[in-house]
């Protein structure tokens, strides 16, 4: 009999995960949940059809304890893309950082679709892209926030 992971099994190793359908982006939407992104660590290359991210993700899956605040560097790759658009983002400005919330994907037709990636501020970047085909991975260890603070959502 085969057991299935859990949350806690990921405490202390590096995060890889790929994504391949609707149900696997929500596992890697809520390990993004509040990731920080410089504007300078966006990057999307038309002619390889790939947009990519690297974020300083919140440590979900270690931060059990409410007074944890472990953050890690991780890559946020989208494959696939075939065009990019965004909605409230300076493209003049190259200097900000940017909250990420989360990702979706909505269907468009033919198994094609486009990403969501909504950021605080009513900011969003759309990717239309064939499939869904992401990965997350860790890239650095895990450090403690500058802040020191977890992120809240109380004011919801």
């Amino acid at each position: 009999m085969s057991i299935d992971a859990r949350f806690e099994d990921g405490r202390d190793r590096p995060i890889k995960l790929k994504a391949v359908d609707s149900s696997d982006l929500k596992v890697i939407a809520s390990l993004i949940q509040d990731s920080v992104v410089p504007k300078s660590e966006i990057s999307w290359r038309s002619k390889e059809h790939r947009f990519a991210l690297l974020i300083n993700r919140f440590r979900w899956e270690d931060n059990l304890n409410l007074t944890d605040s472990e953050r890690v560097q991780s890559l946020l790759i989208f494959d696939d893309v075939m065009k990019v658009s965004s909605k409230g983002i300076n493209q003049e400005n190259g200097t900000g950082v940017f909250s990420l919330l989360t990702v979706f994907w909505q269907d468009l037709k033919d198994a094609s679709g486009r990403f969501e990636l909504v950021f605080s501020g009513e900011s969003v970047i759309s990717l239309e892209a064939e499939c869904i085909n992401v990965l997350l991975q860790d890239v650095t260890r895990p450090y403690h926030a500058p802040s020191k603070k977890r992120p809240n959502h109380n004011d919801m």
